[in-house]
C-alpha cells in the first residue's frame, strides 16, 4: 500500500472512532436533559477511555481537535457539574436549573463538534 492509501485508511479510522464516540456522548448528553435518563455515566466512561486510548492515533491530523474538544467538554463538564453538586443539596430547584444548562451547553458542543467533524473540519482550539 502506499502512503496515501495508508494515510485515508487512518483518517477512514479515525472518523469510525470519532463518530462512536460521539454517539456515545450524544446519548449521555440527551440522557442528562430527561428525567430519570441518567443512565450516561457508564456511557460517558466508556467515550472518554475511548478518546484517551485513541488520542495519540490522531497526532497531526485534524481529528486531533476533535479528540481534545470531547475530552475537554467532559472535563469541563464534570467540574461544572461538582461545583454545582451542593445546590442539589441546599435547594433543588436551583440544582436541577444549573445541571439543565451544564447539559444543554454539554449538548451543544456534542452536537457542533459532530456536525463539524462530518464536515471534514478541525474543531477551534478554543475550549
Amino acid at each position: 500500500m502506499n502512503q496515501e492509501a495508508l494515510d485515508i485508511e487512518k483518517l477512514q479510522s479515525l472518523n469510525t472512532v470519532g463518530t462512536i464516540s460521539y454517539i456515545l456522548h450524544l446519548i449521555v448528553a440527551i440522557g442528562a436533559l430527561i428525567p430519570g435518563g441518567q443512565f450516561g455515566p457508564v456511557l460517558l466512561i466508556a467515550a472518554l477511555i475511548i478518546d484517551m486510548v485513541k488520542r495519540p492515533e490522531a497526532e497531526g491530523t485534524w481529528h486531533a481537535s476533535h479528540f481534545r474538544w470531547r475530552i475537554r467538554t467532559v472535563v469541563i463538564a464534570a467540574v461544572l457539574y461538582a461545583v454545582t453538586a451542593p445546590l442539589w443539596f441546599l435547594f433543588i430547584l436551583p440544582g436541577w436549573f444549573a445541571w439543565c444548562l451544564i447539559s444543554l451547553w454539554f449538548l451543544y458542543r456534542i452536537v457542533s463538534g459532530m456536525v463539524r467533524m462530518n464536515k471534514g473540519l478541525p474543531m477551534e482550539t478554543a475550549a
